[in-house]
Order: structure tokens, then sequence, then C-alpha cells
């Protein structure tokens, strides 16, 4: 159990005993006739080693969740509130070192921790109370102060994203936050609800793949709720502060896993009528995927620019002074909100061809505005992007043994713009190869060869230019739509849910490698992007594969299939190696400050 040391003798008439056994603390004073700093360092080192450790003022006044937003987020190694500070096991020992060198108060020893080196994180309480009242004046009007205020209905707010779309908002957000305080009270965690949103999503997938009208309005209504149980998850971890790794593993990769099943259920379902619709799903897939990478790579690429200067990003900042316009923006590039709300009503009252259409016109529009602003600051902006940043956007270029031997010992690229226009030159000549000559001939070969090589070119200087975010975005769209281009012009029967099989795992190898940079333990090991080839290694496979069995259907089919297990087996297995250690770091969204 956690320990949490009151830095003194109780105050008359203080819940904060109670207040602090309710979040799961064993309770310990210290005695009013020894030295306060010296019989702290004897508790702390009684206390359980593998447990957190609290000092809380005993003068402290304030909300029970200012409390637990101090002292019980997993994920910060030592978080404080005026009047309370805790540490986890690894920051124990500086905490000993602090206390004996500041005193007794845990201000004065948040504040040592800090200067050591430890940082300590303040969550932001907004209208929360907490403060040391000195005197019973000041108790008075604390105490006062407390009740003045909802903690409840703050504890709801808070567990709302502040930055969310609007149909999330306005639709979903306004309820699912009652079902999250619901499933606390009766002990859920968010990964169960998580867990909960898939299944559903997945049972949705199966009434789409009936190729019903019954089926596809089950499907719709099913998706909603999945949507609703997706919002919920989040609102829960943030509501109860249940953090975890393996939270961060599934939050991060279960959407895709639901959107892109959905998208099969819903090709086998018209298939089932007749209506092969397998290219515009893959499409779709292919399309969503790319648009991700570009919001990742431009995130990373300015994630701790030295400079954010840009007129495009001041009208930016402008138009969301005015209320309606921020709405409309958000709406504009067709958030996960949006889009589900968009695929669920189409489901329902109208053919899967008719949902791909509108997914395809509504992601490629969304996608030309986000894409084209983003240039647009990028070049307007003065900054000089830091070692990081490049290593961010080298890591998710995702470059295999070729491209890693070419940028080694190949020519080095001069000009700022010079990486993105050699990315763009090797997967634009692959593309029109695949899309102009016959299906099984060579020359599609020769442009993937001459594809490699060029995208080690690009990536043999540091990405640090102002349109470098580019180049991932680039590499996606190269490997993923010649997949999908082969697949579609092979008219192999099976050919296209094999290909729609492979794109699926390497996207997922893709997802999984953004959500380890953003949680600040760096991209997949090199032996696994080796293993799968990189993304020229795989696209070359993918070619040759087409081209060697171009004649024999059957065969086709089975390659890719073969191909699409074997990557998914190597990430999924690293993956999951990864993300239930120890080392795995705690990503989940914020919501507004209380």
């Amino acid at each position: 159990m956690s320990t949490a040391i009151l830095t003194g003798p109780p105050v008359p008439g203080s819940p904060l005993e109670g207040d602090l056994r309710s979040l799961g603390f064993d309770v310990r004073y210290v005695g009013p006739d020894a030295d306060a700093a010296e019989q702290i360092a004897k508790l702390l080192d009684r206390a359980p080693a593998g447990e957190r450790v609290a000092l809380v003022d005993p003068r402290f006044v304030g909300h029970v969740h200012s409390l637990r937003l101090a002292l019980t987020d997993p994920r910060w190694m030592a978080a404080a509130a005026p009047g309370a500070l805790t540490a986890q096991p690894e920051a124990r020992a500086a905490l000993a070192h602090a206390v004996r060198g500041a005193g007794a108060g845990p201000d004065a020893v948040a504040a040592a921790l800090d200067a050591s080196g430890t940082a300590v994180q303040r969550p932001e309480l907004g209208s929360l109370v907490a403060v040391v009242a000195t005197g019973e004046d000041e108790r008075e009007q604390a105490r006062a102060a407390v009740a003045a205020i909802d903690e409840e209905a703050v504890r709801l707010r808070t567990a709302v994203k502040s930055r969310d779309g609007f149909f999330t908002t306005f639709c979903i957000s306004p309820y699912s936050r009652y079902l999250a305080r619901w499933c606390a009270r009766r002990g859920f965690t968010p990964n169960q609800v998580t867990t909960a949103s898939l299944i559903t999503a997945l049972i949705a997938a199966g009434c789409a793949a009936t190729g019903t009208r019954g089926g596809y309005i089950a499907a719709g209504l099913l998706l909603l709720f999945s949507f609703v149980l997706d919002c919920t998850d989040g609102q829960l971890a943030r509501y109860s502060l249940q953090y975890s790794t393996m939270g961060a593993w599934l939050d991060a990769t279960f959407d895709r896993a639901k959107e892109y099943a959905y998208y099969a259920g819903l090709a086998l379902g018209a298939a089932r009528g007749g209506d092969d619709v397998w290219a515009l799903a893959l499409g779709a897939m292919v399309l969503q995927s790319c648009r991700h990478v570009v919001d990742f790579s431009f995130n990373e690429a300015n994630h701790d620019a030295e400079s954010n200067t840009s007129p495009t990003a001041a009208l930016s900042d402008k138009l969301d002074s005015v209320g309606w316009t921020v709405w409309v923006r958000r709406m504009i590039v067709l958030p996960i909100g949006e889009r589900w709300a968009m695929i669920a009503v189409l489901t329902a009252v109208t053919t899967p061809r008719i949902v791909f259409y509108a997914l395809l016109v509504g992601c490629a529009l969304a996608a030309l505005y986000t894409t084209a602003g983003r240039v647009l600051r990028s070049l307007t902006r003065k900054a000089r992007r830091t070692d990081r940043a490049a290593q961010a956007l080298a890591d998710l270029a995702d470059s295999g043994p070729i491209a890693q031997a070419v940028a080694a010992r190949g020519p080095r690229l001069k000009g700022a713009w010079t990486a993105p226009v050699v990315a763009f030159t090797g997967a634009a000549a692959l593309v029109a190869t695949a899309l102009t000559q016959p299906f099984g001939s060579r020359q599609v070969i020769v442009a993937a060869l001459f594809y490699a090589v060029l995208s080690g070119i690009a990536v043999s200087r540091p990405l640090k230019g102002a349109l470098d975010w580019l180049v991932p975005p680039v590499f996606r769209a190269a490997e993923y739509g010649t997949i999908l281009i082969l697949a579609a012009r092979s008219e192999v029967n099976g050919a296209l849910p094999a290909a729609f099989g492979l794109v699926s795992a390497v996207a997922y190898h893709h997802y999984d490698t953004v959500y380890r940079i953003r949680g600040g333990t760096g991209a997949p090991p090199q032996w696994l992007v080796r293993t799968i080839g990189g993304h020229e290694g795989r696209t070359l496979v993918a070619v040759v594969l087409a081209t060697l069995l171009a004649t024999q259907y059957t065969d086709l089919t089975l390659a890719l299939t073969a191909f699409a297990v074997a990557v998914a087996l190597v990430v999924l297995v690293e993956s999951t190696r990864f993300w239930v250690s120890s080392g795995a770091p705690a990503v989940h969204d914020e919501g507004e400050p209380a």
C-alpha cells in the first residue's frame, strides 16, 4: 500500500486523514517532539520499497480530487500540489535526499527535487482548491471555497478532452462522461471498456458482412455504440486516473483495428450482393493511414522547434478567436467522430460502395486541407529543427537495409527541399510504372529498385529542412499505393483481400512506431525494421511476387497472404512484448484543466 506521511501533528477536525485513506494511502504522522526531517527520512525507509510515498502538510485544505490529481497519477515520477508531494519508487532516493536538505515542508521539498534535476509535475487544478491554511481564519475561508465548488461536476467535466470534434463534443460526451463514472463506481477499468469497444466494432463488422439491410442497420448502430465506448474509456482513465502501459497500447491500436475491420466487413457484405469493393476498401485504408502519417510527421518535426513564428499560424489563431470557425475547421478534417458517424449512417441507409465513395471523397478533401495548411506553415515559418525532430522523422521513414546502405554510401543531398523532392520522384516513378506498364512487366521491378535507391538518398542527411516532414508520408503512399495498384490490376481472385491484410499489418507497424516515439522511448528496434525489410524492401518484395506470379493466379494470392502473415507475426510479437513491459510509456490525451 502507498504511504502518506503527514509532516506534523494532525489538525483537529480536519478530514485529511480520511481523504488520504480513501485514495489508498496508509497514513503516518510525524510526532511534534522529534526532528521532523529526520523522522520523515526514517518513515521513508520503512515504507514499502515498491510503492509510492507522499508528503502532505497536515494544514492542507482542499478538494479530494486535488489530492487525487497530485498524488495518484501513475504517469509522473514525482508530482505536487500546494502542501502535497508524491514520489514513485524510482524517485524515492531523490526524495529522501531532498528532505534531509530542505526540511519537512512538501513545497520546499518539491522545489529541492526540481533543483536537483528530478522533474516534479504540477497538475493544473483550475477551480479546485488546494491551500495550506496557516491560521483558523484562513482555514475557514478555504473550507468555504471548497464547499462552494461542485467537485464532482469539475471531475466529470475534466474527464472530457478539451479539443474534440463537433460530433464527439455535442453528441457523445454529454452522456458518455456519466457512463464513465458508472463504470468507475462499479470497478471497471479503461482497458475493459476499450476491449468492449473493440468487440462491439468487430460484431458490427460481422453484421455488415451479412450483406443484408438488417445487417447494415445493426452494423451502423453497433459502430456508433462502439464509438461511445471508445470515448468512455479515455474519460474513465481521466476520471479515475487509471493510466497504464497496457492501456496506452490498446488505445493506440484498437481504433485502427476497429475501423479497418469494419471496412473489411463492408467489403465482404458487398461481395455477398455481387459488388466487389475491395479496391475501394483498401483505398480508404491507404488514404486514412497516409493522412495520419502527415499529422504525425508534421507534429514530430515541430515538436520542439526553436521558433514558432508563421503568418499562417497567426491567421489560424485569429480564426480560432471566432467561435463558429473553430468547429467548422475541426469538422473539415473529418476526425474520428464525424467519420464514424458518417460511416454508420451511410451503412444503414445506402450501400457499401456509397460508403466508400463518401469516405474517399471526405478523407481526400480533409487531407488536401490539412496538408496544404501545414505546407504553408512550414514555408512561412522561421525555425530550426532539432536533432530529436530529425531522428523522429528518420524513424518514421522506416528505412530498411537497402535504403540504409544507400544512405551510408551514396551521394549526400544538398538544399532545403531536396529530400522530399527526391522521395517524391522515386515514389511517383514507381506508382506511375505500376499503373501504366502491363501487369507482370519487369519494368515495375526496375522502378521499385529505382525507388529504393532514391529513398536511401532522400534520408542520407538529417531531415531538418522545412518540408522534410513530407518524406515519411511520401514513403507510406508509395508502399501502400503500389500494393493496392498491383493487387487491383492483377484481377486475381482474392488478391485484394490479401493485399488488404498486408497493408493492415504494415500500417500497424507504422502506428506502433508513432506511439513509441510519442512515449519518448524511440522507434522499434533496428532488428525488427531489418527483418520486415523497411518500406523499400517490402515494396520490392511485393513487386517481385506480382511479377513472378503474374500468370499463376492462386499462387499470387497465397504469396501475398503468407507475406502479410509473416509481417503481422513479427510485428505483433515484438509490439506486444514492448507494450506489456515495465518500461513502456503510458500515452494518453489530457482533459481540459479543471
